[in-house]
């Protein structure tokens, strides 16, 4: 099987690049083997403060930020670090080519019972004219990443990448350390019959959803026709694995609770990156009005809603927009 070293020579990736994502993933490896630990090392549970989102923080979530927070300080070729638990960009190397936004440990409520949990990361170019400490370095569309991925920490520990020349899925051998590549340049069919979405949540969605929804439950007796089985993971890097496994829609749609939150999901560091590698895939992402990475971020942690998956189904469910609206 071929080494995550090669695919990214063969896909054009600079060497920089390279390493960077090597230094990365050896954080994610580290990740990997405190949550393979659980109760074991005492890392479940959660602690006493919230994250600048407003969450409870679990411990796991505290300790996956520190280790991808140490070991891309130290590398050098980081200039700037944006993280779903930091209430600021950390400053890195003055010098650095590179701004990285993470998702240190996303679906971390699922540590608790034992359930699917992964990292999500994007990479862009620092613009060398700004501060390392300048938050605005960020602000840029996701049209501008040059890498993204996710580790899934499942029964296997798995890498989903891109870096602009197709997406591909690496699974860890723990006997050696290194990601091989498994599944090459991954198509998310067009069409599916499986969709996910936080059904508790159907009373806040805005009206389109709300009937994309129902004819989905309608089956074949409505006027889709066929039946669609329902998939919540609770995890956004499980839910979008099944759609880069077996095509799918995942949607997390604005809703009525909070004007001022546009939808649920991070845009730098959850849509973005979920967004180019399902994108790379043949899929597509949108947030109800638009591509998602075409978004022009105003702040680190903003939030936009979220529809992603299979192309028919993408666009089915954007339609019921359009006619909403005559």
């Amino acid at each position: 099987m071929k080494r995550l070293n090669s695919q990214l020579q063969e896909d054009g990736a600079p060497m920089e690049l390279i390493l960077l994502l090597r230094t990365l993933l050896a954080g994610c490896k580290e990740i990997s083997f405190r949550v393979s630990q659980g109760a074991l090392a005492g890392v479940l549970g959660s602690t006493l403060s919230e994250n600048v989102q407003g969450e409870t923080q679990k411990k796991l979530d505290v300790i996956s930020n520190q280790i991808l927070k140490d070991i891309l300080s130290e590398s050098g070729y980081v200039k700037a670090i944006s993280s779903e638990e930091e209430d600021e960009v950390v400053p890195c190397n003055p010098n650095g080519n590179y701004l990285v936004s993470f998702d240190p440990l996303d679906g971390s409520s699922n540590t608790d019972v034992n359930s699917l949990i992964g990292t999500i990361f994007s990479i862009t170019h620092a613009p060398q004219w700004m501060d390392p400490d300048d938050p605005s370095a960020f602000l840029q569309p996701g049209t501008q990443i040059v890498a993204a991925g996710y580790v899934l920490y499942g029964p296997s520990a798995m890498l989903a990448l891109t870096t602009g020349r197709g997406t591909h899925l690496y699974t860890l051998d723990k006997t050696h350390g290194g990601f091989l590549l498994t599944t090459p340049n991954v198509k998310v069919p067009d069409q599916t019959s499986e969709y996910s979405i936080n059904a508790s949540n159907q009373r806040h969605w805005e009206a389109p959803i709300q009937a994309y929804i129902s004819d989905l439950l309608a089956g074949t007796e409505g006027p889709r026709e066929k039946d669609y089985n329902m998939r919540w993971v609770a995890a956004m890097v499980g839910d979008i694995h099944r759609v880069l496994s077996r095509g799918g829609i995942f949607m997390y749609p604005y809703d009525k609770r909070d004007p001022s939150k546009a939808g649920k999901l991070r845009l730098l560091y959850e849509a973005n990156p979920m967004a180019f590698l399902v994108e790379q895939a043949g899929g597509l992402a949108n947030t109800g009005t638009g591509r998602i990475m075409e978004v022009m971020p105003t702040e680190i942690h903003q939030r936009v809603p979220v529809l992603i998956g299979s192309k028919e189904e993408v666009e089915v469910c954007l339609s019921y927009n359009k006619e909403t609206n005559v």
